[in-house]
């Protein structure tokens, strides 16, 4: 079976951190993939503030839809952890970017890595629009925040 393998940017721009919650369990006892997913949008969208973006901009209705997930599994996470989300960017192009993520918990083991294909979207004309070209340089040149 092919699995899927996540390369880590040179440089991660962003870091934040985010308890696992009893919520976050499956019932084998560990953080299910859903809750992971539930993770890494809310490190994407402090991600996106710490640029002075959102995900979609009420007054404007311009924002970013994600065209695709993928998620390597590294360890499991439980009740308690604290994990630490750094976020790189890779694979700018006209329409967007990946955001890839590493996850490591308090004892700095790796939890998983993952990747979101996002494009800039206007959701009123219901389709795609170039990544404009100051977002392109906030989002390759943004400080790692530590």
């Amino acid at each position: 079976m092919a699995r899927v393998k996540i390369a880590l940017p040179a440089a991660f721009r962003f870091a934040t951190t985010l308890p696992v919650r009893i919520t976050d369990l499956n019932y084998g006892g560990h953080l299910g993939n859903d809750a992971l997913l539930s993770l890494l949008h809310e490190a994407r969208v402090q991600f996106l503030a710490a640029l002075g973006q959102q995900e979609v901009d009420p007054a404007t209705q311009l924002g970013f839809i994600m065209a695709d997930v993928a998620v390597e599994y590294k360890a499991e996470a439980f009740y308690g952890d604290v994990l630490r989300i750094e976020i790189g960017v890779s694979d700018l192009s006209k329409y967007g970017f990946d955001i890839v993520y590493q996850v490591k918990n308090q004892a700095d083991k790796e939890v998983a890595r993952a990747k979101t294909g996002m494009l800039t979207f206007d959701y009123t004309a219901r389709k795609l629009r170039p990544l404009p070209p100051e977002l392109s340089r906030l989002v390759s040149e943004y400080p790692f925040a530590g």
